[in-house]
């Protein structure tokens, strides 16, 4: 069972680095002059589009503000508080 616990908080953990990466290309979007093409920045996309695109296509820009990061956001936010949750239930044997 403290197997299946540390693989629910590892998991967690992973989607909250994805947090912090897709923070910081919402964020990177706000400077249009980017050089998209530097590896970083490449990655950074790389990583975090397709995750955005879902969300892109269920809410459509209102006033050229694209909000499905936010959507994507809070995705990730039940996602994580549904694993730490799992976790705890797992450790307290209720799982």
């Amino acid at each position: 069972m403290e197997v299946l616990a540390q693989l629910l908080l590892v998991v967690a953990n992973t989607l909250q680095i994805y947090s912090l990466i897709l923070l910081v290309r919402v964020l990177l979007s706000w400077f249009p002059n980017l050089d998209w093409s530097n590896p970083v920045l490449s990655t950074v996309s790389s990583i975090t589009d397709p995750y955005l695109g879902i969300f892109r296509g269920l809410i459509p820009p209102i006033g050229g503000l694209d909000l499905s990061a936010l959507l994507a956001f809070l995705a990730l936010s039940f996602g994580q508080q549904i694993l730490g949750s799992l976790s705890m239930s797992v450790l307290a044997g209720g799982f």
